[in-house]
């Protein structure tokens, strides 16, 4: 590897460690009043938008952890991969059967969520910076040639779906008094939740098989 891909390659590397950082700080804070507003009102789907910021905090922690190996010990960054994809591709089915459940239940017991205005901000925000913080992951992530990255990336994705479902159903819930769609519109978040994740656990599976 010459000097200026070498350079280049550590800038990449700083570069998707503070994306990273910054997603577990914006997400901590975010799923904190995610799970405050879901309290107060009662709403399932906000619940599950609170806890996806968690889980995708703890995505990218995992991801500092494969970033500061290879800054370390860049011949244990393959074995890494690895292992951080195994992981990344299990938090999403972990909120993914969150999400289904909770959403199940409310929907049979009939529960009924008061309007969250805070909610309703909350999402409104998520939508507005997380599809940048993505889109600049995605960037990085191919870059480097780097699965893990590119793989939280996609969770990241998929908090900016979940945000615009759950929005939905807050809205729905608030304009029309469909109290119905907060749970629905959780349950549509599942079958592209479990999809990632299984994409991502096929690729360390993959590469396991062929590497």
């Amino acid at each position: 590897m010459t000097t200026q891909l070498a350079d280049r390659r550590a800038t990449l590397l700083r570069r998707a460690w503070w994306l990273a950082v910054f997603t577990i700080v914006w997400n901590l804070a975010e799923g904190a009043v995610a799970i405050t507003a879901a309290a107060l009102a009662g709403s399932r789907a906000l619940v599950g938008f609170g806890v996806d910021s968690f889980i995708e905090s703890a995505s990218a922690t995992v991801l500092i952890w494969r970033l500061h190996v290879e800054q370390r010990s860049p011949e244990r960054a393959e074995h890494v991969e690895q292992r951080a994809l195994r992981i990344i591709g299990g938090t999403f089915i972990a909120l993914a059967a969150l999400v289904g459940v909770e959403s199940g239940r409310s929907l049979l017991a009939g529960e009924q969520p008061d309007v969250s205005r805070t909610g309703i901000v909350l999402l409104i925000v998520s939508l507005i910076v997380m599809p940048v913080l993505a889109r600049e992951k995605r960037r990085v992530g191919r870059e480097l040639g780097a699965r893990s990255v590119q793989a939280d990336s996609q969770q990241t994705q998929a908090c900016v779906y979940l945000s615009a479902v759950v929005l939905a159903g807050l809205a729905a819930n608030a304009v029309f008094g469909w109290w119905w769609a907060d749970p629905v519109v959780a349950l549509g978040v599942v079958v592209f939740l479990v999809r990632e994740g299984r994409e991502a656990l096929d690729a360390e599976h993959v590469d396991d098989c062929c590497g």
